[in-house]
């Protein structure tokens, strides 16, 4: 796949690369979950100057810097023996060579140090400090485990605290992009082959790459490309998830598996894992590793208990659904019976990501200060409750957009929307315009 968007992103890389080369070394940090396009996009705005990249595996540090000294040897085409043995002395030794010349120094998977030799970071601490000022290194470090990353430059204990000139957290591509990318390789493509790329990869480069490269741009033929024996999407959720999580993932997994299955309040959670205490587990999956997000009705107060949570990632979302759940039949190597079982639950699957889709597309309009839904619980259980999509607040006059999202307009009900409408008009916006709409497949 040709490289796609990220404009803001090399426009920072290119300023801070300008700085380390013409006034003193910069430090720059990328973080991102893994298949996001870290590495793609740190060599694009490397690709015309002087670059040594490492990719830090876990192995020993040795081994790790003699296979080092021979990268940055032939990068650099000098001479840097290849029997050092501390990763520190090989740091020292280019931020040396920085001083008679400018060049990238690029340490992906940065956070594996850690297990390699913790010391490491403060010995780059102690040599960054006695260089930057004097040398022309733009060094950039990325990685994949956000809760190390963030402890290794964020936390104020940690020797790299407060070392780093910029920070880019690497996101998904936005709705615009997807759909840019989908016409080039499909310029006939259906608005329901576009819900499909964005439910199962939700904009992450890797999957799209994966799914499209191989000609699955339909619903079909992409279930039956992550389902299937040896596919990677197979073992994704382990991947990312694991060595975030660290020995006590099994808790985590309950808690991730039950929101994806539509158990999304507390109460719901704890009772669906044995009324098992969860508000600190889920206080962690959503401040320290960004996992889940709450939500709550749109203007709602801060400390309201009318809380819902949700996996913020889409294809984490699904592999719990779906794979995670399913592991009997993962187990049994029955792919095509669990990709039949994914196929005729989509159309219920696909609605709510239906309502994300278009909440990240008026996010990206930029023309709202508050993006959200709205409900309010009913009492009774036989009593419908009012619940409202879409709730956009302009940020410029007293209006605000309400939607109500269906996959087909024949399944719109415009009567009891209208009340719902007016409920929320009563409650919150009797001052404001309101426009409303059915946002249907054909509005994508």
């Amino acid at each position: 796949m040709k490289f796609y968007d990220r404009e803001q992103e090399l426009e920072l890389l290119a300023q801070t690369r300008e700085i380390a080369f013409t006034n003193h070394s910069q430090m720059s940090v990328l973080t991102g979950r893994r298949r996001i396009g870290k590495t793609k996009l740190i060599l694009r705005s490397c690709e015309d100057s002087p670059t040594v990249y490492f990719f830090v595996r876990r192995s020993n540090e040795a081994t790790l810097c003699s296979q080092f000294a021979e990268t940055a040897s032939r990068s650099l085409n000098t001479y840097i023996s290849s029997e050092v043995t501390s990763f520190v002395s090989l740091f020292e030794t280019l931020m040396s060579a920085g001083k008679n010349q400018s060049f990238n120094l690029v340490i992906d998977e940065f956070q594996e140090f850690f297990y390699i030799n913790p010391s490491i970071y403060s010995g780059i601490q102690d040599v960054w400090d006695r260089y930057k000022d004097t040398t022309h290194v733009n060094f950039i470090a990325s990685g994949s485990v956000y809760t190390l990353m963030h402890r290794i430059f964020m936390e104020y204990k940690e020797p790299l605290y407060g070392r780093c000139d910029s920070i880019i957290k690497l996101k998904p591509f936005t709705t615009s992009v997807i759909k840019q990318i989908l016409a080039d390789y499909y310029p006939d493509h259906t608005n329901d082959d576009l819900l499909a790329l964005y439910t199962f990869t939700g904009g992450v480069p890797k999957y799209m790459e994966l799914l499209l490269d191989k000609g699955c741009h339909t619903m079909e033929t992409m279930v039956d490309c992550i389902i299937q024996e040896n596919s990677i999407f197979m073992e994704e959720g382990n991947l990312l998830l694991i060595q975030e999580f660290g020995k006590k993932y099994g808790n985590y997994f309950a808690i991730l598996s039950a929101i994806a299955l539509g158990k999304n309040t507390a109460a719901e959670i704890s009772e669906s894992i044995g009324n098992t205490s969860v508000g600190g587990l889920l206080q962690r999956l959503e401040e320290d590793y960004e996992v889940i997000a709450k939500k709550r009705p749109i203007l709602a107060k801060e400390g309201t208990q009318n809380v819902r949570y949700e996996i913020t990632d889409h294809f984490l979302r699904f592999w719990f659904r779906y794979i995670v759940k399913h592991q009997d039949f993962v187990q049994s190597e029955l792919f095509t019976k669990l990709a039949d079982v994914v196929k005729a639950d989509y159309p219920t699957y696909s609605g709510l990501t239906l309502e994300k889709y278009f909440r990240e597309q008026l996010r990206e309009k930029q023309i709202y200060k508050n993006i959200g839904s709205w409900w309010e619980t009913s009492k009774s259980k036989d009593t419908d409750q009012n619940e409202i999509d879409i709730v956009a607040i302009s940020a410029d006059v007293p209006k605000v957009f309400i939607a109500e999202v269906k996959r087909q307009y024949k399944n719109f009900k415009p009567e009891r929307f209208q009340q719902k409408v007016e409920a929320i008009r009563t409650k919150l916006f009797f001052k404001y315009e309101i426009e409303t709409a059915c946002l249907t497949l054909e509005d994508m």
